[in-house]
């Protein structure tokens, strides 16, 4: 009997992920102990957050959430990190949780004033290139002012909306009738091709949309959660820490954004998607007929929406509190404003976030693992051993490396608080710390797009309802975000070689 309970357990803990799958997460489950004994921590370690990364990429055949968190809950029961540990990393990031929470949710509630303008948008302009150029350059914009999970999250939000218009009518349902978005049967072989045509133009967007949340948050002390503590070290005010890191941000800035032209223009790796034209005509008729049945009501709820929408981008830009505390209170003025006062209307507003929130807390189970087994101290240990010449790109390459990884919070704290050491130890000048803190904030900024590992808005974006309606998976992400990390990357280095002074 228990041979056989445990046979069922092992056997189903994954649900419907593949044999295959499961059979590699079990043999990393029962690798892992045996490597400790024979290779010790340090190597088991790295090996831990390779398997960690592979479980990621395997995200649209099954979610994260599992594998990862068994591969966590064994690093902690065989010693790899203390449970201590885990719970002061994911204190730090406490902001980060309470954002996921309260402003996805948030966004959810602004969901019909999202499309409505973008249905415009979406409508109006024909040409897929500056299309493409308008999400970018917005995303970038709104993300050095706000934050890139919140920007994330309207990218998310309007996506889906769209998706799910299209799908409805192409699925033979009407605007009105509620429809399973995932469930394809019913559609004939011409219309599948029309659907396939629209998935890959959503995934062109969105990809350059959480692009543009990269260029933007480099720029300021509020664009990425590591650019307040690198600030706040280095004491830096708005005003300079935009200045300092302008001679990097503003040339890969850019950079970036020509590098959306030239995807588009030239049709590289996946990206050049026209909207299909019975695609157009269903946001064409859905606009029609969304403005014509349009009941005052409805009209005041917009109006209501857009004053909450403006209420957000003034917290949000002047910082009258933590960002998940004015996503709560987008959420009690939405509802309070419209009407939504039942339980179950509330709740499933949460239903996105709350599993990423999770898997986040899993992810800071990882960085203890590195925290405590110092993985990447040999590699800061050799960056500051060499020359000062050097140190400046070098810190660059190593942290974008690193970031590509694992979490560019984690190496931005490590790295800037060993820079900080050596200056309070007067092994570097003054001037030269500014410089390899410059380095470090846009090291791990702008490599980190490589993969969905480095920054937690691409992270969410991989795990969120949207990728598998639009099949964005790991790779197809990677291979998506490739032209961007070549081009970005190149600029960032060359820039802290010759424009740094």
């Amino acid at each position: 009997m228990p041979s056989t309970l445990t046979r069922s357990m092992l056997g189903n803990f994954l649900g419907g992920a593949a044999n295959w799958y499961k059979r590699t997460v079990l043999l990393f489950l029962l690798a892992n102990p045996l490597l400790l004994f024979l290779a010790g921590p340090f190597v088991t370690g790295w090996v831990l957050v390779a398997e960690f990364i592979f479980c990621l990429a395997m995200a649209l055949r099954c979610y994260p959430l599992q594998p990862c968190g068994l591969l966590a809950f064994e690093a902690v029961l065989i010693g790899l990190a203390a449970p201590a540990t885990v719970f002061h990393e994911t204190e730090k990031n406490f902001q980060v949780i309470l954002l996921l929470i309260f402003m996805v949710a948030g966004i959810f509630f602004l969901k019909d004033l999202l499309l409505y303008i973008f249905t415009k948008i979406f409508v109006r302009v024909r040409s897929k290139t500056l299309l493409s150029l308008m999400f970018c350059f917005v995303a970038a914009l709104l993300s050095a002012f706000l934050d890139a999970l919140t920007v994330t999250a309207v990218i998310i939000a309007v996506a889906t909306g769209f998706y799910g218009v299209y799908h409805k009518v192409s699925s033979g349902k009407g605007f009105d009738d509620d429809h399973n978005q995932a469930d394809d049967s019913g559609i004939g072989a011409e219309t599948r091709e029309d659907l396939e045509g629209f998935r890959a133009f959503l995934r062109n967007l969105v990809m350059h949309g959480v692009v543009g949340t990269a260029l933007g948050g480099v720029t300021t002390l509020v664009g990425e959660p590591q650019n307040l503590l690198i600030g706040g070290v280095a004491g830096w005010q708005f005003q300079e820490f935009f200045l300092r890191m302008a001679p990097v941000s503003l040339p890969v800035l850019a950079v970036g954004l020509l590098t959306c032209l030239a995807v588009e223009r030239f049709s590289i790796m996946g990206y050049g998607a026209q909207m299909p034209a019975a695609a157009h005509r269903i946001l064409q008729e859905f606009e029609r007929l969304a403005d014509a049945r349009r009941r005052p009501r409805q009209r005041v709820n917009l109006a209501i929406q857009g004053l909450i929408a403006v209420f957000l981008v003034l917290g949000l830009a002047f910082h009258w509190a933590e960002v998940g505390l004015i996503g709560l209170a987008v959420i009690v003025l939405a509802t309070a404003l419209t009407g939504i006062i039942d339980e179950h209307r509330l709740g499933s507003a949460f239903a996105e976030a709350l599993p990423f929130t999770a898997l986040l807390v899993v992810f800071f189970a990882v960085v203890a693992v590195i925290h405590e087994q110092q993985l990447i101290q040999p590699i800061i240990d050799f960056v500051l051993g060499l020359e000062q010449r050097i140190q400046v790109p070098l810190f660059f390459i190593v942290n974008g490396l690193l970031s590509s990884i694992t979490d560019n919070v984690f190496v931005a704290t490590v790295y800037i608080n060993e820079v900080n050491a050596a200056l309070q130890a007067g092994s570097i000048t003054r001037e030269h710390f500014d410089l390899l803190t410059v380095a470090i904030n846009t090291g791990t900024n702008i490599p980190s797009v490589a993969t969905p590992n480095g920054q937690a808005a691409f992270l969410f974006l991989l795990t969120s309802a949207l990728a598998p309606l639009i099949r964005l998976g790991y790779g197809r992400m990677v291979l998506l975000a490739l032209p961007y990390t070549i081009t970005m990357s190149v600029c960032g280095l060359l820039a802290t070689m010759y424009l740094l002074q």
